[in-house]
């Protein structure tokens, strides 16, 4: 069982007003993954940060969609974030899934200039999710969001 959120994320949170973040989401469970994103929402809008969503079938689509967009956009973001539930089901589907969301950030955040926040939850049922999103484990759109802009600031150090 994990602990309630990361409360130490809140310290120290970088002033970045002129950061540029995409959300890449799926739309499968929508319901969780859209309040994931309102948690992101939330923190930008406080921090003034700009944001622009796109949004793909699934979680394995995610890798694919953020490559592409920093391979071809006009305007490559200061980081990615993604947004993803994925809920254990009866079959070994959700292992798969799970290892090919996990290492598809992995690879983009080896092989990208710009960080790629892991805000998908991998969770055994619903409760899980919904503990996850304001609940006794903390808000992981929130922490998604937070994680983001101390990674932006810490990739702006290091490249000066």
């Amino acid at each position: 069982m994990s602990a309630k959120g990361n409360t130490s994320l809140h310290k120290g949170i970088p002033s970045l007003k002129d950061a540029f973040v995409i959300i890449v989401k799926t739309e499968w469970n929508a319901s969780i993954v859209n309040k994931l994103e309102a948690g992101v929402k939330k923190i930008f809008k406080q921090q003034q940060i700009n944001f622009k969503t796109i949004t793909v079938p699934g979680a394995v689509e995610i890798p694919f969609a953020v490559k592409q967009h920093y391979t071809y956009s006009n305007v490559v973001p200061d980081a990615y974030i993604t947004l993803g539930a994925v809920i254990r089901g009866d079959t070994p589907h959700f292992d798969y899934v799970c290892k090919n969301i996990t290492d598809g950030v992995l690879q983009l955040n080896l092989s990208l200039d710009v960080p790629v926040i892991f805000g998908v939850l991998t969770v055994d049922n619903e409760q899980q999710a919904i503990e996850r999103m304001g609940g006794k484990h903390g808000h992981k759109g929130e922490e998604a969001a937070l994680t983001a802009l101390k990674m932006i600031a810490l990739n702006r150090k290091i490249k000066k």
